[in-house]
C-alpha cells in the first residue's frame, strides 16, 4: 500500500479537490478507500436518543474517497508526488518522491539480505 493511515495527501479529483495537504485518517476496503480529514462530508439523520447526538437532526461525517483520487504530499516538493519504493544502505525499504527522490519514510525494518557494503 502506497498510503497509509497518518499520512499527508492532496485530494486531485471529486468536489473536495485542493491543492491543500490533508490528513488520512483511515484506509478500508482493502486499501481501495481513504477517509480523509475534511474530505466527502455528508448528513446522517438520526433520530432523538442516539448515542452520539441525543437531541437528534443532522450529524455531519466524512465517507471514504477512492484511494485513485488522492496523492502523497512531498514536503521538499510542496505538492502531491507519485510514490515509488527503495532500499536504503542499511536495507530497510523506504518510499521515495518520484520528483525529488526525497524520503518519505521506512515502511519496512532492516534485511541483511538487502544491506548495502
Amino acid at each position: 500500500m502506497k498510503i497509509r493511515r497518518g499520512d499527508t495527501v492532496q485530494v486531485i479529483a471529486g468536489d473536495d479537490a485542493s491543492t491543500t495537504a490533508r490528513k488520512v485518517l483511515s484506509v478500508e476496503a482493502g486499501g481501495k478507500k481513504v477517509l480523509v480529514e475534511g474530505v466527502n462530508r455528508v448528513y446522517k439523520h438520526v433520530k432523538r436518543g442516539h448515542p452520539r447526538s441525543p437531541q437528534g437532526g443532522r450529524l455531519s461525517k466524512e465517507m471514504p474517497i477512492d484511494i485513485s483520487n488522492v496523492l502523497l504530499y512531498c514536503d521538499s516538493c510542496g505538492r502531491g508526488v507519485r510514490v515509488g519504493y527503495r532500499y536504503t544502505k542499511d536495507g530497510s525499504k523506504e518510499r521515495c518522491c518520484k520528483i525529488c527522490d526525497a524520503g518519505l519514510g521506512n515502511i519496512s525494518p532492516p534485511k541483511a539480505q538487502y544491506a548495502q557494503s
